[in-house]
């Protein structure tokens, strides 16, 4: 039964050092409110609002309403780009996850010797600047004077044209791969490193070996940190601009201006200067994005449910 103190209390309100320390709180995070509302919010909403206008040569900027999206999607540069980095995202991104997945089970096994330095040298790849990495594989992928090409050739077979239309969605599969393996391996790690060390010493007085250890415990308690990097994974193969930008210069007649959906945002704004149709370009890309990590994360729940 409710008191009549503790009605009193109720009514005025948090104590006074309760009250201090809401007010501190509030205090401490205001600075990133306001990074966060003039870095991320402002560009937003700045962004769509130029995304309702286009620049015409007669009656100079006119609001258009919706007109850029429609116009984007029915654009074939634009489909193409989403079309893809949706081939990118289907075949690197569980290749990528799955040796990630790997590599952080055979770590926290134990039984992979070096642990330490192996964990090291598959994390390293990630602290290499992507414009860094995408030259330095450029550079191996060259066709006259590419390592791989002469080591190729040396064996007296034909070497393969890594930079051709046909394979540079493979090779850019690869830099990301190398590049980004490592990154999600610490995730899971240190998710598996989380896990009582309990459960594994019941499974093996049942009998189970380190493989069905490993299926039937570690991967089910890792869902969510596996579910993160998925997510991550869709939201940087939706963004890739980097190796396009970079391998376009070596590779010009392969990659154009819209190889991907980024790219072809980027050279609307500051190539071609519509900035109106970028905006747009980018907001589709945005929705793009946020529909397919929903898709994503709703079959995770259910599947996670029928489990």
């Amino acid at each position: 039964m409710t008191t009549t103190s503790d009605r009193t209390v109720s009514r005025r309100g948090p104590s006074p050092q309760r009250r201090k320390l809401i007010i501190t709180a509030y205090i401490l995070i205001t600075p990133f409110i306001l990074v966060f509302i003039g870095m991320v919010i402002a560009p937003l909403l700045y962004a769509g609002f130029l995304s309702l206008f286009q620049t015409r040569l007669i009656g100079g900027e006119q609001f258009v309403g919706l007109a850029n999206f429609g116009k984007a999607l029915t654009d074939p540069l634009f489909l193409g780009g989403v079309a893809r980095m949706s081939a990118f995202l289907l075949i690197q991104v569980p290749i990528m996850l799955g040796l990630s997945l790997f590599f952080a089970l055979a770590i926290d096994s134990g039984r992979l010797r070096g642990g330490r330095f192996a964990r090291l040298a598959i994390f390293v790849p990630f602290a290499v600047p992507g414009v860094v990495a995408t030259m330095m594989w450029g550079y191996l992928y060259g066709d006259d004077f590419g390592p791989i090409a002469q080591g190729v050739r040396s064996l007296g077979l034909p070497a393969p044209d890594l930079l051709s239309s046909e394979l540079m969605l493979f090779s850019m599969m690869n830099i990301v791969t190398w590049s980004f393996v490592g990154y999600n391996m610490i995730i899971m790690y240190a998710a598996l490193r989380a896990i009582p060390t309990e459960l594994y010493e019941a499974a093996e007085l049942d009998g189970a070996g380190a493989v069905r250890i490993g299926w039937s415990i570690k991967i089910p308690a890792i869902r969510p940190a596996i579910m993160l990097t998925l997510i991550f994974s869709v939201i940087g193969s939706f963004q890739l601009f980097t190796e396009p930008r970079l391998l376009a210069t070596i590779a010009p007649n392969v990659i154009g201006t819209a190889y991907s959906p980024n790219l072809y945002a980027y050279t609307l704004a500051f190539t071609f200067q519509d900035v109106n149709y970028a905006a747009a370009v980018a907001f589709l890309l945005g929705f793009v994005i946020m529909i397919i990590s929903y898709v994503v994360q709703l079959s995770n729940a259910r599947s996670g449910g029928r489990s």
